[in-house]
């Protein structure tokens, strides 16, 4: 599969770097609001750049054609790409964690043209996370909750991630406790309060690379999907239920 990357900050590089690593995977050509330098080395293997113009960006994807966007750049660049994403049906991963809600329902309407899975963080461990956290909350809904985010120091807003953890467990976003810290890539904490015992679901982020294998999952995965729009939690009960059911 051949991949076009949009942005190619601290965690673009990353999971650009596992991506090309991967076997399953082809990096075409990096995508940036400067588009400089004009190519890049990620691993062994020299990258075009081109820049995220939306006067010239859908000549470049024409012309250098790919089966999928993995975007790690910031909200504004779903509106220079999303019309060729549709107009193509290439497949998205986007895991930008401050769309606005305007931006999200576009990004949902792409689902009607293509596959597209968007996640504020895209972290298997995170997302499994998640998922271990609502059944916990299913079982036992009288048990207070508390969420711990804590992430490096340049990070102003709260975290996509904590928000959508929130969110699943029906908290409200005043449950959420935010720490910035210089050296921090992200961790996660939900605390479950009991009578006579306490739960901790942790997730930390080591290193920018692991969001780079959640692309790398997220990509193969929605290759078995039909078009729509998905999120991780979609994709991991996909996994379970087939594990389940043996098919």
């Amino acid at each position: 599969m051949k991949i076009g990357m949009i942005g190619y900050g601290k965690a673009g590089s990353a999971v650009a770097a596992i991506l090309q690593q991967d076997p399953r995977y082809q990096l075409g050509w990096i995508a940036t609001r400067s588009g400089l330098p004009q190519v890049v080395t990620v691993g062994h293997i020299e990258v075009p750049v081109v820049a995220l113009d939306p006067a010239t960006f859908g000549d470049w994807v024409d012309t250098h054609a790919v089966d999928a966007l993995v975007d790690f750049s910031g909200a504004a660049s779903v509106a220079v790409y999303g019309a060729h994403v549709k107009r193509l049906g290439l497949m998205l991963v986007t895991a930008i964690s401050s769309y606005d809600h305007l931006q999200l329902d576009y990004i949902r309407s792409l689902g009607t043209h293509a596959r597209v899975l968007c996640s504020p963080n895209i972290t298997v461990g995170i997302n499994f996370l998640i998922m271990a956290a609502k059944l916990l909350r299913d079982i036992a809904p009288f048990a207070d909750v508390e969420i711990l985010e804590q992430h490096f120091r340049e990070k102003p807003e709260v975290s996509g991630t904590a928000r959508k953890i929130a969110q699943s467990l029906s908290v409200d976003d005043g449950k959420i406790v935010s720490m910035r810290l210089g050296g921090i890539v992200g961790h996660h904490e939900v605390i479950f309060g009991f009578p006579h015992q306490t739960v901790r679901l942790i997730h930390e982020s080591i290193r920018r690379e692991a969001f780079g294998t959640g692309a790398a999952f997220a990509l193969s995965e929605l290759q078995n999907c039909e078009n729509g729009f998905y999120s991780f939690d979609d994709l991991l009960m996909m996994r379970v239920r087939k594990h389940l059911t043996g098919t």
